[in-house]
């Protein structure tokens, strides 16, 4: 499927389903990707979350309901998703900047439209790439279920990448990683496929294995399949270098290219935790297929 089709097909899903809870899995699906894909490209490219565009558009409809009917506060409410009137209209406020009951006294509302994708002429800026088919290896790592149907932000990841670097858990890993390997000294963070009807999907950070005896708790070793990748070097002060390399990934070098992601196991292979250096560089490996 084109890349441009599936997103439009994931928002077109995502809107004939407002009134519903949306299935972040499903709307996926549309895309032909994984929930963790699908909603970190989302969020790269638009620059809030998937979640983020659910409550801006419920909101809208919110506010122009009660401002031209009678349809009271607690079931406007009620059918914009919200347990509680009071948590309808702090929400509300936030985004419209009054309470729902003036909106329907004539106050002035906000009004937040449906995305459509577009093909524009766009980029005309170069991007260093490379591609490496891999043979199957094997991943030493610590692994992390996220619910496949929760939205996905950054603080579901950055609180595991502090807690696995006060914990010791990288500097275990870097006692199994053998010489040479596809990362060199990098550990990385894996987000892997899986399977459509799973309710939850691993992510990991770890690193190759060197096959010796795993004597550290909580460590465990994945298979990874034989893969294509394109592999994106980046540079610059993270996270803003790697949001700004994964906004052109996905806006400039996958709607023009004959490869596209196949939900297959992606890394990002950082070489130390001196994130705030602006010359700080890491790498970003995402397996394709050909279109």
């Amino acid at each position: 499927m084109n890349w441009i089709t599936g997103i439009q097909r994931a928002l077109d899903y995502v809107e004939a389903h407002l009134m519903e809870s949306v299935d972040y899995e499903e709307a996926a699906k549309q895309a032909y990707s994984s929930s963790f894909h699908f909603q970190r490209v989302f969020s790269i490219l638009c620059g809030f979350t998937l979640g983020d565009y659910i409550r801006m558009r419920r909101l809208t409809l919110a506010g122009s309901e009660l401002a031209s009917s009678d349809i009271r506060v607690i079931d406007a409410a009620l059918k914009y998703g919200y347990d509680t009137p009071e948590s309808f209209s702090r929400a509300f406020t936030r985004f419209h900047g009054v309470p729902p009951s003036q909106a329907k006294h004539g106050a002035a509302l906000k009004a937040f439209s449906p995305l459509s994708v577009k093909l524009t002429l766009d980029g005309g800026s170069t991007m260093d790439y490379r591609i490496e088919t891999v043979e199957a290896f094997r991943l030493i790592c610590r692994k992390k279920q996220i619910p496949s149907r929760a939205e996905l932000t950054e603080a579901v990841i950055s609180p595991f990448w502090r807690e696995c670097t006060t914990d010791g858990t990288i500097e275990a890993l870097c006692r199994y990683i053998p010489e040479p390997n596809i990362f060199g000294d990098r550990i990385v963070g894996a987000s892997f496929g899986r399977d459509a009807a799973d309710a939850e999907f691993p992510y990991a950070i770890g690193a190759p294995y060197n096959g010796a005896p795993v004597t550290d708790a909580g460590l465990t070793v994945e298979d990874i399949p034989a893969h294509t990748y394109v592999v994106f070097p980046c540079t610059g002060r993270m996270p803003e270098a790697l949001q700004n390399l994964y906004q052109k990934v996905c806006s400039e070098f996958f709607p023009a290219s004959e490869y596209q992601p196949c939900g297959g196991t992606d890394f990002e292979a950082y070489p130390s935790a001196d994130v705030d250096d602006p010359n700080y560089t890491c790498e970003i490996w995402v397996a394709v297929e050909k279109k």
